[in-house]
């Protein structure tokens, strides 16, 4: 599926929660990540940068790989700050202060609660993907 780019309003949009744990859900979990595999440096992506206004999202990291619906995130008190980039604006990058782990808590495609533990750049992903369901794109 394409990928929204950085000026679609779309992407600007607070995605609704998932309250229908179905085939339809299952089929975009499934897009999401043919999507994210198919693209070049692509580690995460979330519903709405593909038009769908749902709090869904997926990851693929150093051997991690998953997804997660209507997440939340408890983020560390420790930061750091590294070059971030975005399936919506290919070939740019921005240095962001993000927190180094969090835990995410939400549910899979199935409704079954899930818990995922990152730090580094794992952490980065998921922070940067909850940041899209939020409406808020990196800026550029």
């Amino acid at each position: 599926m394409p990928i929204c780019a950085i000026d679609d309003p779309a992407l600007r949009t607070m995605a609704e929660p998932v309250t229908v744990y179905d085939k339809q859900l299952r089929q975009l979990v499934k897009s999401l990540t043919l999507t994210m595999r198919s693209a070049v440096g692509g580690a995460g992506l979330a519903a709405p940068q593909l038009g769908v206004p749902l709090r869904v999202l997926v990851y693929n990291y150093d051997g991690r790989a998953g997804h997660l619906v209507n997440p939340r995130l408890e983020l560390s008190e420790r930061t750091i700050v590294a070059d971030e980039a975005c399936l919506s604006a290919p070939g740019q990058w921005r240095a962001l202060e993000r927190a180094f782990a969090v835990t995410a808590r939400g549910r899979d495609m199935n409704g079954k609660p899930v818990t995922v533990k990152a730090i580094g750049m794992l952490a980065r992903i998921l922070q940067h993907e909850v940041d899209h369901l939020d409406g808020v794109v990196i800026p550029l």
